[in-house]
């Protein structure tokens, strides 16, 4: 599983970050944000792209599983 900590950074980085580690082709990837508009943006994209999304709240922070 490849994790991708996208914490910190403001839209559109997050998508973009998800958006090139999608290019190893794993089935899985982890996606940290630390807010909302990069969770359902990166979520979206996610979606687009036929992966499915579960998402937890971790304190302050989303943990996006993504996987095929």
């Amino acid at each position: 599983m490849k994790t991708v900590d996208a914490r910190g950074l403001s839209c559109p980085e997050p998508v973009i970050l998800t958006k090139n580690a999608f290019v190893s082709k794993e089935k899985e990837y982890q996606v940290l944000v630390d807010n909302v508009t990069a969770k359902e943006n990166v979520s979206r994209f996610a979606v687009h792209q036929g992966y499915q999304v579960t998402v937890k709240e971790q304190g302050e922070d989303f943990v996006l599983h993504i996987r095929k």
